[in-house]
């Protein structure tokens, strides 16, 4: 059974507890890393700089205290394998749903199930779903 790194526990900890209840079930079965968890306001500036991200400070859902967006990549990190992330995402989806967890993930931004009709992909992304 796959565990959190301290790094990685350090950077979940920032986060809401429904993300972190998810993320805690999701590692016993699915070895991942926690990449970001809440984000400074020079952390989200710098990402939209760079085009990592499209929401300026504070509206990022990284941007709360606790954070309600967290990034995961499935590990070991292979950026160059785009598979591997979507099922990883499916993954967290169905773990999400299961444990009754609002989800949204950024491969499926608009949650349709379709990922062709997305124009941004934020494979790692995943955050608390708000209606």
């Amino acid at each position: 059974m796959a565990s959190f790194s301290p790094r990685s526990l350090n950077k979940l900890s920032s986060c809401d507890s429904r993300l972190k209840e998810l993320f805690m079930e999701v590692v016993k079965v699915y070895d991942c890393t926690v990449l970001e968890g809440h984000r400074s306001k020079d952390r989200q500036d710098e990402l939209c700089r760079t085009g990592f991200s499209r929401v300026q400070y504070p509206n990022s859902r990284h941007n709360l205290n606790p954070s309600f967006g967290v990034d995961v990549a499935p590990y070991p990190i292979d950026w160059n394998d785009r598979e591997r992330f979507v099922a990883f995402g499916s993954f967290v989806r169905g773990v999400a749903h299961e444990k009754e967890i609002p989800l949204r993930w950024g491969g499926d931004w608009d949650r349709d199930f379709d990922l062709k009709d997305q124009t941004f992909m934020d494979l790692v992304h995943f955050e608390l779903w708000r209606k």
